[in-house]
């Protein structure tokens, strides 16, 4: 059961990095459904993720995995609305939702440890953070996601590699080579846009 959770949840992440990096290269109307794609991935990877968590009893932990999905719901709107603006209810929900778990997450864990006293505990903090804050910005189309995204992969696959989990060791050190090149990829495409500053691409 562990096994097919990892391969569930590790390809299916892995596969939403893949389609947001390629994406910010694609021409236009590729971008949108590679991005539609990698929203789509996104959200059913996140079952998988909850339950390994939950089967470690990391409860905040899968909490916290769980309260990216208004995130990935605003992204996924975003793309398919092509929206210039993101919905202000659904926005503010998300934002919510990420500070709150970000605020929740981070205080139990140093409620909990009495401080922060382990190596395992910086990587999970590193990994809430970058995971939520990651998700909220790009489903705003904000080029800093990327750089949430490289601290959470490197602290989560820093984390299952340290809990003995090869294979989503594998897929985070996999997912932050694309994250990466998604980054590098935004840059130029920004670069290139600077003048139409009043098009944001989803």
């Amino acid at each position: 059961m562990d096994l097919i959770l990892q391969i569930w949840g590790g390809s299916f992440y892995l596969a939403n990095k893949i389609c947001f990096a390629v994406a910010e290269g694609a021409k236009r109307d590729s971008q949108r459904r590679l991005k539609m794609a990698g929203w789509a991935v996104y959200l059913l990877g996140v079952p998988a993720w909850v339950l390994i968590l939950l089967l470690k009893s990391d409860w905040i932990a899968a909490s916290i995995e769980a309260g990216g999905i208004p995130a990935m719901v605003l992204g996924l709107y975003n793309v398919y609305t092509h929206c210039q603006r993101p919905n202000r209810y659904l926005d503010a929900f998300a934002s919510f939702c990420t500070y709150a778990f970000i605020l929740v997450g981070v205080g139990y864990s140093l409620y909990d440890y009495r401080g922060i006293t382990s190596l395992s505990q910086v990587l999970e903090i590193g990994a809430t953070v970058g995971f939520l804050m990651g998700s909220y910005l790009l489903a705003q189309g904000r080029v800093s996601g990327w750089l949430f995204f490289m601290l959470m992969n490197a602290s989560m696959g820093s984390l299952m590699g340290y809990q003995g989990k090869p294979i989503l060791a594998i897929q985070q050190a996999l997912s932050l080579c694309f994250v990466v090149y998604g980054l590098f990829s935004a840059l130029r495409m920004q670069r290139l846009q600077k003048s139409l500053p009043e098009e944001k691409v989803f």
